[in-house]
């Protein structure tokens, strides 16, 4: 500055300019000499930097002309150091104009936003602008690692009102939004940089690359910064292809290898990889790729060794990147050798599967046009083939499924995404395809309802999605979901209610009132009492805040596990969630329709979606009628109501199970006390010491049965492994005892048969020890090793006890077979024994005489019955009788009675009948 006298004469040195204040404030603005006293300001002149500014105006009524365009720049020369402005194009009949302006210095917001309001009145329109070198960036490395985490992070000077980031690349743009991958964190402001906004991508991979764009937002004013974010890429997914499919090894003569081509295909990248093939675990050789469209294609040719082998054989493909970094993908390489067991080739629909080693799996991930994925087919052990599984998903689905996992990650995570996700599903869901492809299209259609249910959580949803949304899972049940087995069924439809229940309770809800579509209809009710209807179900809840969310689904029930009691579903299912509540406490009233001719009993249960099953937990039956059900519950969850399959109290019987189990235990742990106190006394003689052997043994054998089931009642609690440990218990313990009950009705009819030729003590340990012990193990082992060996199940985790499949099939015949050949040598035992006592009596007896010997035979029914096993002749009954005879309920109830409280009565005939054992007691506490 020159100062003479009162006058001044300031400029900038080249690259500086006027600041704000002096631009401002005096009206010396851009490069020009400024005559004004501004000497005292601080800072008078700033370096110049590059801010752009890209705007758009949407003209209300008038098109756009060259007064316009003069009126544009005269407004936008008021900034400080104001370089240009053109207008770049115009469209929609002129209505619309694009504009670029450069200034050389930082400015103020509010006054950007002041020539934005002024113009948006003086033309009229709409103004939308955009700034480039206001936001400081912090840079990122040239490249960063695959799967590594970078971090990027914008500041600004002003408190601005929102922010965010977006990404961008070839022919497409993404708003980030918190996922999986991204993690945004706004709180990173101070006091020199009010507003701040920084991203986090966890382990990053090839489609995360590109250009990032930071913005911070106030009024018709965005603020933004770019930066480029370059990956160190591995292949995303290595497609690994064999042909053929086996090799095999058993032709003649036996060749040495055989040889497979394989080929790996990628999706074309701008990474240059480093590319080998290991066979075994052995490095092979590098490979070169062939371009085929969009993918690359390694292809080449491996030498399977004929040499059985312990292990699979398999070869992996190996890509490396410019930073070192590897991945692989293997496959396996089932091989036929000589000798060995295997499926036959086979021509089905169309698709040839060739000879398969048995235990192995066959892929072939050759799909009809328009589809993409894999089919499998595996071969059992007994050599017979499974159903054909086929994974072959509509393409258009399958790029639906994409985009709902980028959603999750948080690439373009927004309403208008979702919208189209949603569209996409209810489009794919519609369409009719083959029937082999279905379950495929259904499979990929749930995990999208899934990937989104989860998605929900931490991104909002508003309601404009629940119109394509409800359609598309209603559409999902209008299909056969055949061509797998029941248990993948089972995890399906329980996944399906899941994500559906959550979607319902996530997606925001203002003004709509609900949905009705072929097998789910949706209700809001936002008021404190709520009545409404849903598929003819009535639900009421009392709340003090938020929204109820009611959807009623048809169709779901018979596709979902059920193995509570002994029931079976009704037609439909509700679900009820809150959304904004935070009430302690809930009760709701769901009244069902029964829709059956003959109800029988009703449970109101809630699905648990933890153990995937029916629980009653919470809930219970207000009243019951044939028309209707009425639930009461505390929770809030997916409800519905079962029927018992019979009108068999279930509950009674339990009880009695319960409480005779308890009273046997007690009463085998005081038999066997006794036993040990009068032991010495009590075997002196040989036919003491048989019996006695074989009472201690049925009663320690008995008492570890009735352990293991009290253990196994709960079986809805228990995990798989300790349902399995419990059921070789009872199968093993069980048996133990009805072996030894042999062994005690053998030696009496021996007795009483060879009256002299009593059995030596030796003999009979050797042989009881034989038929005791070592007889149960060996039958529960081999078959446990044979259900292994033959693929079938050996126990039902729903019941935890043998599998009965049908006559003379599963395992629960290793019980049966050996326990109905005891009770029939028993009973034999009990019928020599009173035929004995009845030819003892005198021909001409009298009748005194003929009332003592009925006297024998009824003490002998008595007293040999519990310690001989009759009472299981019930048991028997139950598997003849129909579940509709009459006589089936008195053979139940039987059953359970007499064999609950067998302890009891083998205390009582073992104990109380028996006058030595009394005596020898009674002397011991009157010692």
């Amino acid at each position: 500055c020159l100062i003479v006298g009162d006058k001044s004469t300031c400029n900038c040195s080249e690259g500086y300019i006027w600041s704000n204040e002096v631009c401002y404030n005096y009206s010396c603005c851009r490069e020009t000499t400024c005559t004004q006293n501004v000497s005292h300001i601080t800072p008078l002149c700033v370096a110049k930097v590059k801010v752009h500014i890209n705007g758009i105006v949407i003209l209300s009524a008038s098109t756009w002309d060259y007064t316009k365009t003069i009126q544009l720049v005269t407004a936008f020369e008021g900034l400080n150091g104001f370089k240009y402005l053109n207008v770049t194009g115009q469209r929609q009949g002129n209505s619309i104009a694009d504009f670029e302006a450069a200034v050389s210095v930082k400015f103020a917001t509010s006054k950007l936003q002041d020539i934005v309001t002024y113009l948006e009145k003086g033309l009229p329109a709409v103004l939308l602008v955009d700034t480039v070198g206001m936001v400081t960036i912090e840079p990122l490395d040239n490249t960063v690692s695959y799967l590594s985490s970078p971090q990027m992070k914008c500041t600004f000077e002003e408190a601005m009102d929102s922010s965010g980031w977006n990404m961008s690349r070839k022919y497409e743009r993404f708003e980030l939004n918190k996922g999986t991958v991204v993690v945004l964190d706004r709180n990173c402001s101070t006091k020199e940089y009010k507003s701040c906004v920084a991203i986090t991508l966890q382990n990053v991979t090839g489609i995360w690359a590109g250009t990032y764009e930071c913005g911070f937002t106030s009024g018709s004013v965005r603020h933004t910064a770019k930066t480029q974010l370059n990956v160190a890429l591995l292949p995303d997914v290595i497609d690994l292809k064999i042909n053929p499919l086996t090799a095999d090894c058993s032709i003649m003569p036996i060749p040495k290898s055989v040889d497979i081509s394989i080929t790996a295909t990628i999706l074309a990248s701008t990474e240059s990889f480093e590319v080998s093939w290991s066979y075994m675990g052995e490095l092979k050789s590098k490979l070169d790729n062939t371009s085929d469209g969009d993918y690359l294609v390694y292809s080449f040719s491996a030498s399977i060794s004929c040499q059985e082998t312990i292990n699979k054989q398999y070869v992996n493909v190996i890509f490396k990147n410019t930073k070192e970094q590897v991945k692989s993908a293997q496959v396996d390489i089932p091989v036929l050798y000589e000798g060995a067991k295997f499926c036959g080739e086979e021509s089905n629909n169309g698709e040839f599967w060739p000879k398969t080693p048995a235990g192995d799996t066959v892929i072939n991930r050759t799909c009809t046009e328009g589809r993409t994925g894999f089919k499998s087919r595996t071969c059992e052990v007994n050599t017979a083939w499974q159903l054909v599984y086929s994974y072959c998903v509509n393409k258009e689905l399958n790029k639906v499924l994409n985009a709902a996992d980028n959603f999750l990650k948080g690439l373009g995570a927004t309403q208008a995404v979702a919208m189209d996700i949603f569209e996409g599903l209810k489009n794919s869901s519609t369409l009719n395809s083959d029937s082999s492809d279905t379950m495929a299209d259904i499979m990929a259609s749930i995990n999208i309802l899934g990937v989104m249910a989860i998605a929900s959580n931490t991104i909002v949803l508003q309601e404009d999605v629940f119109p394509n949304f409800i359609t598309a899972a209603s559409s999902m049940l209008n299909k056969t979901w055949d061509g797998v087995n029941q248990s993948t069924v089972q995890y399906l439809s329980s996944n399906y209610l899941q994500s559906v229940e959550g979607l319902v309770k996530n997606i925001k809800v203002n003004n709509s009132n609900g949905m009705n579509s072929q097998n789910l209809e949706l209700k809001f009710c936002s008021s404190c009492d709520c009545n409404v209807s849903v598929f003819d179900i009535g639900v009421n809840l009392n709340k003090t805040t938020g929204i109820m969310k009611t959807i009623a689904v048809k169709n779901l029930m018979n596709k979902l596990r059920n193995s509570f009691r002994k029931t079976v579903p009704t037609s439909l299912l509700v679900s009820a969630t809150l959304e904004d509540n935070s009430d302690s406490s809930l009760k709701i009233m769901l009244d069902f329709p029964t829709g059956q001719l003959n109800p029988t009993k009703p449970f109101c249960v809630f699905w648990n979606i933890k153990k995937m099953d029916w629980s009653d937990a919470g809930c219970i039956v207000k009243t019951s009628d044939s028309n209707h059900t009425l639930c009461e519950c505390n929770h809030l969850t997916s409800f519905s109501v079962l029927m018992a399959k019979h009108d068999i109290s279930t509950e009674v019987l339990d009880i009695i199970t319960n409480v005779g189990l308890g009273v046997s235990i007690c009463s085998l742990l005081i038999f066997l006390i006794i036993e040990s106190l009068v032991w010495s006394a009590v075997v002196k003689t040989n036919l003491s010491h048989f019996r006695h052997t074989a009472l201690v043994n049925i009663a320690m054998f008995l008492l570890l049965a009735d352990c293991s089931f009290l253990a196994s009642t709960s079986h809805e609690t228990l995990s798989d492994t300790w349902c399995l440990v419990l059921t070789i218990c009872k199968h093993l313990f069980f048996l133990a005892m009805f072996s030894w009950m042999l062994c005690m009705s053998v030696m009496l009819v021996h007795q009483l048969i060879f009256v002299f030729s009593p059995l030596r003590k030796r003999v009979f340990m050797f042989l009881s020890s034989i038929v005791g012990y070592v007889c149960p193990i060996l039958i529960v082992g081999s078959s446990y090793v044979y259900s292994k060996y033959t693929n079938k199940p050996y126990h039902d985790p729903k019941i935890c006890w043998l599998v009965y499949e049908k006559l003379l099939e599963g395992s629960i015949h290793a019980f049966l077979l050996p326990v109905g050949t005891i009770i029939l040598t028993n009973l034999f035992s009990m019928v020599v024994v009173i035929i004995t006592l009845l030819k003892s009596s005198v021909p001409d007896s009298s009748k005194a005489d003929d009332k003592e010997t009925a006297k024998s035979i009824l003490k002998v029914v008595v007293f040999l019955t519990p310690v001989f096993g009759v009472t299981w002749v019930f048991g028997f009954a139950l598997l003849l009788l129909k579940e509709d005879d009459p006589m089936f309920t008195f053979a139940n109830y039987t059953f359970t009675i007499l064999n609950s409280f067998q302890g009891l009565l083998l205390l009582l005939t073992g104990f109380f009948a028996e006058q030595k054992v009394r005596e020898e007691l009674l002397k011991l506490i009157m010692v």
